[in-house]
């Protein structure tokens, strides 16, 4: 008679943890890059905060950081060889096209506070670019304007400032280019609401 044959032999146990050691840390991330932390910011507050309007999130995060990349690309390649900020491009703008203002006007139009317009009108002023007045209107108030050197400069600024725009604008077509307009223009609309804070 044939003897039955050994059983398999066990296999071998596992050495038991040494002592004090924790759980498996997970896996390594991915590094978050400036992109790929808008989806995480979204993933972790809906975690953190169950609830959270994560598509509101998302939308306001991303309006943000393109916001920002636009407005570097801008400054840096365009206005801040010439020797202005962001701000100082934008109050120069707004006199270009508005013309002379008082300073509280210029503030409104150019989204900045009055102490920032008289900040900016100092260095402008240093520069040869703008010159001020008192108000005809108001004696307390300065009524600003652009020299005829700060004409010039504003103008020459914007034809560079227009090809980067064009650079950014080309990746949308047409078609979608109008939509995000309108869409934008839509969402600024929301400024009107009473419970949002506005300049």
């Amino acid at each position: 008679m044939t003897p039955p044959a050994d059983p398999p032999a066990a296999p071998p146990a596992e050495p038991p943890p040494e002592s004090g050691a924790g759980p498996t840390p997970p896996a390594a991330e991915e590094p978050l890059t400036f992109w790929s932390f808008v989806d995480a910011a979204v993933t972790r507050t809906a975690r953190q905060l169950p609830g959270t309007d994560t598509d509101a999130t998302r939308l306001v995060l991303t309006l943000y950081r393109v916001t920002n990349m636009v407005v570097y690309d801008l400054e840096s390649s365009v206005h801040r060889p010439r020797g202005w900020s962001w701000p100082g491009f934008r109050l120069l703008f707004v006199l270009w096209l508005a013309g002379p203002l008082e300073a509280g006007r210029a503030a409104e139009l150019s989204g900045m506070s009055r102490q920032a317009v008289s900040a900016l009108t100092n260095t402008l002023e240093r520069q040869g670019l703008v010159s001020r007045a008192p108000s005809a209107r108001d004696g307390r108030s300065v009524r600003l304007s652009l020299t005829d050197t700060g004409q010039r400069a504003i103008a020459d600024a914007f034809a560079a400032h227009n090809e980067r725009e064009r650079l950014w604008a080309a990746s949308l077509s047409a078609e979608e280019q109008a939509t995000l307009v309108r869409l934008l223009g839509k969402l600024g609309s929301a400024a009107q609401h009473s419970e949002i804070r506005r300049r």
